[in-house]
């Protein structure tokens, strides 16, 4: 609203500046009149002219503002919802069609007739065709840069262009980036986009029980990682309109910022190895350091439950670690030594086989 009173008081004062213009370019504006006045001439004629100018362009342009003003609006959040390099590239594109066509414009000023005018249609379509170029080669234009300042030795400007560590949704939910975060291994700055926020907003407002719950631990891990944490983090706020799937959009972030996708989900994982975007996975640095377990080594564990094999007992490693103990079903709720026979590592994790140290001693 204040941006089209803006635009009509504009146009008001352009149509008072006419209306002078007139008034003193011209020897007789208000001939018209000179039926009813008996004069060409009146008292004050650049007043009533400068003044009439501005009313009729103040009235007229009511609906040039109001269109003028929502193209703005509609323009601002588009730019506002751009990501910043995006923008930068293509403000950057648009520089170097404006400075071409400032050097071509003395050339074709001195063109007979027209000139002044294809001076100006040259320097829009210039600009316009700058920008619209370094907006669709902003992603060769980025690796390009990211070249540049890699070269053989990182600096430590190009350290800080990968420092960025976009979280993703299913990260946010299972909570251990927090633990993470709070013993220091992760370094630089944490990445939230804002659609992953609103990912997880319908999550925490879902009508069943257990995606709601799911996401408010999320909506609580990311207020433990600001307000406890010692870490910086960012909300990004831009958005990828041409593209659904929150994944794809993450992918396409990486690119952007040049950072790592931190994640727990298999399937991104795959998608970010095809896109040569670096990730960190949560559950591979589980099993990174999990302890290490061989065969023939005895340790103490307490038999929890049934195996589903008959006479087999399962007990669990501090760490999560599933282990599979041969006739252990005899000793459920017992703690015993246990002799390692084998360890099978599968895509759910490692699992460990033993038998009682008791078995062997008797045997």
């Amino acid at each position: 609203m204040i941006l089209q009173r803006m635009i009509q008081w504009l146009c008001a004062c352009v149509g008072g500046m006419l209306g002078y213009q007139w008034s003193v370019s011209s020897d007789a504006p208000l001939r018209w009149l000179e039926p009813l006045t008996g004069s060409v001439r009146m008292s004050g004629e650049s007043y009533w002219l400068t003044g009439a100018g501005a009313i009729v362009f103040l009235l007229g342009s009511s609906w040039v503002a109001k269109k003028v003003a929502t193209g703005f609006h509609k323009a601002e959040a588009r730019l506002m919802q751009m990501p910043l390099g995006d923008l930068i590239t293509g403000v950057a594109g648009l520089i170097l069609g404006l400075v071409i066509a400032v050097l071509l414009f003395p050339s074709i000023r001195e063109l007979q007739g027209y000139g002044l005018l294809i001076s100006v249609f040259v320097t829009g379509l210039l600009g316009f065709s700058g920008y619209r170029i370094a907006y669709t080669k902003k992603e060769e234009a980025a690796e390009l840069l990211k070249g540049i300042r890699g070269g053989g030795t990182r600096n430590k400007e190009s350290k800080l262009f990968e420092e960025h560590k976009i979280l993703d949704t299913s990260v946010i939910i299972d909570g251990r980036i927090a633990d993470i975060c709070k013993t220091g291994f992760i370094e630089g700055t944490l990445v939230i986009p804002e659609f992953v926020l609103e990912e997880l907003q319908h999550i925490a407002d879902s009508s069943d029980l257990l995606k709601r719950n799911r996401g408010r631990r999320g909506l609580d891990i990311l207020n433990k990682i600001q307000k406890e944490l010692d870490v910086h983090v960012l909300i990004y706020e831009g958005d990828f309109e041409e593209i659904s799937e929150v994944d794809s959009k993450l992918v396409k972030l990486a690119k952007v910022l040049g950072g790592k996708v931190v994640t727990n989900d298999f399937n991104l994982n795959k998608v970010c190895e095809l896109q040569g975007v670096s990730v960190l996975n949560i559950n591979d640095l589980a099993n990174a350091v999990k302890p290490v377990v061989l065969p023939g080594e005895e340790i103490l564990v307490q038999i929890i439950k049934d195996g589903k094999e008959f006479g087999q007992g399962v007990a669990y490693l501090d760490d999560g670690t599933m282990i599979v103990v041969e006739g252990g079903r005899d000793f459920i709720g017992s703690t015993i030594e246990v002799l390692v026979t084998s360890v099978l590592q599968t895509s759910a994790g490692r699992m460990i086989f033993a038998k009682p140290k008791l078995l062997e001693k008797a045997l």
